[in-house]
């Protein structure tokens, strides 16, 4: 119903700030690590991508610092046993691009520092989110290259590859991946520094 929120920040918190648009005080539920961007937005404009959470019990607006943060929260509520609030907890603890690493690199240590993220919670995200993402995007990606050298890349470069998988997390299509990994270094092993530099394109 609301894809974004823009609009004077008139108030936050923790986990809450408030966006007048048009005269009208929007509240939203947001994570730690967005409401500590905000810090010196008060009084000033902002935007924010939303989510609407309609339930039996009420109606909540969650909002987000950036559009990866909202597909990673798509993505973890689609989780059997992860509600929104799970999904903000530990997106109140990892950026989307640490998260997406994180599953990618099946590091359940990282996901369960979430306060009430087990490890059986973290076990299940990588599961579910590996099988539902990376797998069919990934062998999509080889096939429709076909000998392209992109497509070398990604056989023969296991970093590249975790890379594309953490690039399908945070909700981008194939096409799109394939163009950002483009001429990247092949011999590039750290699976954060390639995401980086495959989003600082995609920012162009």
């Amino acid at each position: 119903m609301f894809y974004y929120l823009k609009g004077e920040l008139t108030y936050r918190d923790i986990n809450t700030c408030v966006i007048d648009c048009g005269g009208v005080g929007y509240k939203l539920t947001v994570s730690y690590l967005t409401s500590e961007a905000l810090v010196s937005k008060l009084g000033k404009e902002v935007k924010l991508f939303s989510h609407l959470a309609v339930r039996e019990d009420g109606v909540e607006l969650f909002g987000f610092g950036s559009n990866e943060e909202k597909e990673c929260f798509n993505r973890l509520t689609s989780v059997s046993g992860i509600g929104p609030k799970a999904a903000m907890s530990i997106l109140s603890t990892m950026t989307p691009e640490k998260l997406a690493v994180a599953i990618c690199t099946d590091d359940k240590k990282a996901i369960a520092k979430a306060p009430g993220i087990g490890a059986k919670s973290a076990a299940r995200i990588i599961l579910e989110l590996k099988d539902k993402m990376s797998k069919e995007m990934l062998a999509d990606s080889i096939t429709t290259v076909g000998s392209d050298e992109s497509a070398q890349i990604y056989v023969s470069n296991s970093a590249i590859s975790e890379a594309s998988e953490a690039l399908a997390v945070l909700g981008y299509d194939k096409s799109t991946v394939l163009s950002a990994l483009k001429g990247i270094d092949p011999s590039l092993t750290d699976v954060g520094e390639i995401i980086k530099a495959a989003l600082k394109k995609l920012a162009r």
